[in-house]
């Protein structure tokens, strides 16, 4: 098993964090976590259910206050910035959404430009652009006029992918972004995050639970197991047959995928 950083060994990024304590109500959930999310990386956060993976992604948006430690964005702790500084900065995807009631497709993927909105700067030809192009890069151009509450699962977390780009942020944290989607669009949502990562330079942290598809997208990996990091680094450090069976309970064999190269896990067979 991988050791996981101490504080003292963090490196600086845009976004990092130092002895993280995050509890809901009486309920600690992680302690002491020390997290750095490697600039113009692809990190993908894994673990078991209930590890304590989506509570850290929203530690480090500043959705959750943690209960000691710090999370930092660019320098200065994250709780201290005023929020639309934080949201021209950083944008969320979060596991669950719900869209006002009687909202169309484009009003909502509107709504991602809000942070640039100022008191002398409101709707502007470059804010339509963008939209455009966020609804067309998830697939949802289309769905343009039809009201959110009448799609699919699928169809609706592609829409929030759409406002979430139409931010434009440079960081991006999602949370489990493949929930509701079949084989063929968790590939193609995961394809346009590696895109963003890849030719715009976008740092994207993302929870999934698929460790294959975690390992064939991600540069950077974090793992976690009973509320503490156990292992980070690459795809090819992070998912090792030892890991897996120590993380997950899993006994399984690792392999090179025969498409990528990447770890790909193949469990033992249950007699």
């Amino acid at each position: 098993m991988l050791d996981a950083p101490a504080d003292a060994d963090l490196e600086p990024s845009r976004l990092h964090a130092a002895g993280l304590t995050l509890a809901y109500d009486g309920r600690v959930v992680a302690e002491e976590l020390g997290v750095v999310v490697p600039d113009h990386s692809f990190t993908v956060i894994v673990g078991p259910n209930a590890c304590g993976k989506t509570t850290l992604l929203r530690a480090l948006s500043r959705m959750l206050k943690p209960r000691s430690g710090s999370v930092y964005l660019d320098g200065q702790v994250i709780t201290s910035q005023p929020v639309k500084q934080v949201a021209r900065k950083l944008g969320l995807l979060p596991q669950t959404s719900v869209a006002p009631d009687g909202i169309t497709v484009a009003d909502l993927v509107a709504r991602g430009r809000y942070p640039h909105q100022r008191l002398l700067r409101q709707w502007s030809r470059e804010d339509a652009t963008v939209v455009a192009e966020s609804m067309e890069a998830t697939g949802v151009a289309d769905l343009a006029e039809r009201l959110v509450d009448e799609l699919s699962g699928g169809q609706r977390q592609r829409v929030w992918m759409a406002m979430a780009l139409a931010q434009q942020t440079d960081l991006l944290l999602l949370d489990e972004p493949t929930t509701y989607l079949d084989i063929a669009h968790q590939l193609d949502v995961l394809d346009l995050c590696a895109e963003l990562h890849a030719k715009q330079g976008r740092t994207l942290v993302a929870v999934l639970h698929d460790l294959n598809h975690a390992a064939r997208y991600a540069t950077h990996m974090i793992a976690m197991r009973d509320g503490r990091i156990v292992a980070t680094g690459t795809p090819d450090e992070v998912v090792t047959a030892e890991n897996v069976e120590e993380i997950f309970a899993l006994p399984c064999q690792v392999m090179p995928c025969p498409q990528t190269g990447t770890p790909l896990v193949i469990p033992k067979a249950r007699r």
